[in-house]
């Protein structure tokens, strides 16, 4: 295996055109100037093959914005890594699981976080394991009339970046309740901070995000307003074909806040299938003997780790790495 200094500090970077990587698996994603990441036509494919994750070799893994549930969990599965065992991590600042699944795709990074239906059938990447649940949830003023989904018609919506895996569920979510995003909707795409702060100053009627529960992006001292999801659960899986999760988010889990349930999507770890089966058991054996250090403290209630979570990615196999980490010795 390869050697890497455990004391070196996680580094995060931001996806973008480089030229200091083997041309063998030339990366060509590059940033608009809408802030998303797209990929040049030109993008060669990733490597045949890709060798144990080094000190000038990390395993780059796609996350999503700081502050978020994707970040926090790629840093500290990076710190986990860099104390236990040989490989390093290396967590990539993106727009989310779009994003990530293109960019994995085409190479410019290793392992991703993803949406379980965000991700395609046609998919060649691999599971390492089924790591957490995203909450997508729907927040409006305390004085909003808005009760329900249906009365969002006409109004303005915030569903999250561009590119982010609760936006596009975010887009699934209008349709099933019969609302037309653009049409009956007015939707809008921002970072959460400022999601909050548009709904805040009324420049928007709701937000909608995905992340743990609670998030704890929420800086503004201002009470929210949750509508309940769980009558589009089901719609959602009978339209999409994709098996959501009914949710239950507790009452004042933000300031004024209902109980509520809500619509639930696992988030995976994916990889491409090439890399290397000794860093897919290491990361394997991270996320089932240091869970308790991957899973924020405030969320211990709602998040957990084990063997029988983690094997279930769905319609995305495990890497077969994965796979057999999972069964020797854990049956």
């Amino acid at each position: 295996m390869c050697a890497v200094d455990p004391s070196a500090p996680v580094k995060h970077t931001v996806a973008q055109s480089r030229s200091d990587i083997s041309p063998r698996a030339a990366e060509t994603a590059q940033v608009n100037r809408r802030g998303t990441f797209g990929l040049a036509a030109g993008v060669a494919v990733a490597l045949a093959s890709v060798g144990c994750a080094s000190a000038d070799r990390p395993v780059r893994l796609g996350s999503a914005q700081p502050g978020g549930q994707f970040h926090h969990f790629a840093s500290a599965l990076a710190v986990a890594a860099a104390s236990h065992t040989r490989i390093r991590i290396e967590p990539v600042i993106t727009q989310g699981s779009v994003t990530n699944l293109r960019l994995l795709a085409h190479g410019a990074i290793d392992a991703a976080l993803v949406l379980g239906d965000s991700i395609p059938e046609s998919t060649r990447a691999l599971a390492i394991g089924r790591v957490h649940e995203c909450y997508i949830q729907v927040a409006v003023r305390p004085d909003s009339p808005i009760s329900r989904l249906g009365d969002l018609r006409g109004r303005r919506i915030d569903l999250g970046l561009l590119g982010s895996g609760s936006a596009r569920t975010g887009v699934r979510l209008l349709r099933t309740s019969g609302l037309r995003p653009g049409i009956d909707v007015t939707v809008e795409h921002r970072a959460l901070a400022a999601a909050l702060r548009a709904l805040h100053n009324r420049e928007v009627d709701a937000i909608l995000w995905g992340d743990e529960v609670p998030t704890p992006a929420f800086g503004l001292p201002m009470r929210l307003r949750l509508l309940d999801l769980a009558e589009w659960v089901i719609p959602m899986h009978r339209r999409f074909g994709y098996p959501y999760d009914q949710v239950s988010v507790p009452m004042n889990t933000y300031s004024g806040s209902t109980a509520v349930d809500t619509v639930g999507v696992p988030t995976l770890l994916l990889t491409s299938p090439h890399l290397a089966n000794p860093t897919v058991t290491a990361i394997a054996e991270l996320l089932l003997n240091r869970g308790d250090k991957l899973v924020p403290t405030h969320t211990m209630s709602f998040q957990f780790l084990d063997r029988r979570w983690l094997v279930g990615t769905g319609h995305v196999p495990l890497h077969p790495a994965a796979a057999a980490y999972y069964r020797t010795g854990h049956g």
